[in-house]
């Protein structure tokens, strides 16, 4: 059964009801980025394995979490409580199934203010990008996504900011992996938290401006 990585900054308040949710056999591996809220001592009392993941930044974080993986299948999906963890079936599932190398959540909000209007602008502009240079049909570059771990791992990915995940993306299709996408749900965080991506229009513009970074190499 997969592992599922879980990049995380101070997700006190998130990680009691992602870390209860997870799917039965789905091992959860969280990446402390340097918490100052106790996150850690909480993943581990609910049962997930703890990394310690440095330098700050989305990227460093997640690659901690992948380097400690050892399931076949590797899931990836943010600790805040935007996501539903009972969904990570619908992208690992054709992974495991050979139906596809690289499958990605597609964010559907379920409640005004889950996903502001400047972090789906600035992710469209990355998507759209995206199709029209690597002519990948995916619409969304969310977090949650599947892959295999072995695969993953030599793509030799080097990003470790907000780049990380659209990095994947490109070169999985460079490397001619069948990539796609289903719909999942996308709530508001846990305990009125605030996105480090798209919380904040400032937040926003950095993560744009390292993606676009790695579509110009």
């Amino acid at each position: 059964m997969p592992d599922v990585v879980l990049p995380c900054l101070n997700e006190a308040a998130a990680l009691p009801w992602v870390l209860s949710r997870m799917p039965a056999g789905y091992h959860p591996i969280v990446a402390d980025n340097g918490s100052s809220d106790g996150s850690a001592a909480i993943a581990a009392a609910h049962g997930a394995t703890v990394v310690t993941a440095a330098p700050r930044g989305f990227g460093a974080a997640a690659h901690a979490g992948l380097s400690a993986a050892t399931a076949e299948v590797v899931c990836f999906m943010d600790a805040d409580g935007s996501f539903d963890p009972r969904q990570l079936p619908r992208v690992a599932d054709p992974v495991a199934a050979g139906e596809a190398d690289l499958f990605l959540g597609r964010r559907r909000p379920t409640a005004p203010g889950a996903w502001p209007l400047h972090g789906r602008a600035g992710n469209a502009v990355v998507a759209w990008r995206l199709r029209r240079a690597a002519g990948v049909p995916v619409h969304d570059l969310g977090p949650m996504r599947a892959a295999r771990r072995a695969a993953l791992l030599a793509l030799g990915l080097t990003d470790r900011g907000f780049g990380y995940p659209l990095e994947m993306v490109v070169r999985a299709a460079a490397a001619g992996w069948r990539v796609g996408e289903v719909d999942v749900d996308y709530a508001p965080r846990a305990a009125g938290g605030r996105s480090k991506v798209t919380g904040t229009v400032a937040g926003t513009l950095r993560a744009v401006r390292d993606m676009s970074r790695v579509l110009a190499r």
